[in-house]
């Protein structure tokens, strides 16, 4: 293979991985309360993919409960100041949400489309993306411009569950690095730590 065929090649495969952020380079950030948060670079972003692994004694139905409480599940994820259901259709759903962030950073909110895929394994997978033009921008809120990830939750058996919850956010406006490396790591982190300690009850 030429050196310039081998080079677009490799170019090819990067901008692949950009566009799903299914970086492969994942490197550990964190592995406490059995929930392993792993960061990945993101080729032409300048924040990093997470993603949050564990495993929680619930059943899947009940976790996809949890999920489908759009409002509820405020409660449980990471620095979720409201939420709520816009519309569904089928396995399609439109959520907004509006996040909490420390001074002086303004306030981020998002619109998310997500995709139910129920696999003959038992498995449950939702993708999220993000849509932040499918509702017009709230006033003291800066829109974050950009998200694609999934939710993934694997039977172990009749009542454990593997789950994954990997994101890569382009959250707009001006971040700083201090707190978009805080958030990438906390973000999986403590989310998953509140869904279990909620679905575990």
């Amino acid at each position: 293979m030429g050196s310039l065929h081998r080079l677009a090649v490799v170019c090819g495969l990067t901008a692949l991985v950009a566009t799903a952020a299914h970086a492969e380079n994942w490197q550990t950030a964190k592995d406490e309360d059995g929930i392993k948060v792993s960061l990945s670079e993101v080729a032409g972003s300048d924040y990093k993919a997470y993603r949050g692994e564990t495993v929680i004694k619930a059943p899947v139905a009940k976790l996809r409960a949890l999920q489908e409480d759009v409002a509820g599940a405020c409660a449980w994820i990471h620095e979720c100041k409201s939420q709520k259901l816009l519309k569904t259709e089928g396995d399609h759903s439109w959520t907004y949400t509006q996040f909490n962030t420390p001074f002086p950073v303004t306030a981020r909110d998002s619109v998310l489309e997500i995709t139910t895929v129920q696999g003959a394994d038992g498995s449950l997978t939702r993708n999220l993306k993000g849509v932040p033009t499918y509702i017009p921008e709230e006033k003291g809120f800066v829109r974050v411009a950009q998200v694609q990830g999934f939710w993934k939750f694997v039977p172990k058996d009749a009542n454990t569950t593997e789950v994954t919850y990997q994101v890569h956010t382009e959250p707009g406006g001006s971040v700083p690095s201090w707190l978009a490396n805080k958030f990438v790591v906390e973000a999986p982190f403590n989310t998953l730590k509140a869904l279990k300690e909620r679905a575990e009850k």
